[in-house]
């Protein structure tokens, strides 16, 4: 079966720090794009981050550039992003994405005091 199964999500206080990961199954993860997207309550889902397929080429949102950092581990077929300093705005759930849409069920973020 083909899947993205997210794990890592938590509940944590503003500057604190939590890491995702994402972990493929039934197809060959090291030959696509994947991407990170998140959603908060009541809003549209939000690009986060991209990585390329040899794990050399980055990109982030600029909310979260210098916080967030996305890598991958092709022999493991999991995708990572640790998520540093987080902030309230950060709150939502957190999916994985692969480059042709397919995406996980996502992982929840909460921050708050």
């Amino acid at each position: 079966e083909v899947q993205l199964v997210e794990s890592g999500g938590g509940f944590v206080q503003p500057g604190g720090s939590l890491r995702l990961s994402c972990t493929a199954s039934g197809f060959t993860f090291s030959t696509y794009i994947m991407y990170w997207f998140r959603q908060a309550p009541g809003r549209e889902p939000e690009w986060v981050s991209s990585i390329s397929r040899d794990n050399k080429t980055t990109h982030y949102a600029a909310s979260v550039r210098g916080r967030f950092t996305v890598s991958r581990d092709n022999a493991k077929s999991t995708l990572y992003l640790q998520l540093n300093n987080l902030q309230t705005d950060d709150t939502g759930m957190y999916y994985c994405r692969r480059s042709d849409g397919m995406q996980g069920q996502g992982t929840q973020v909460t921050v708050s005091s």
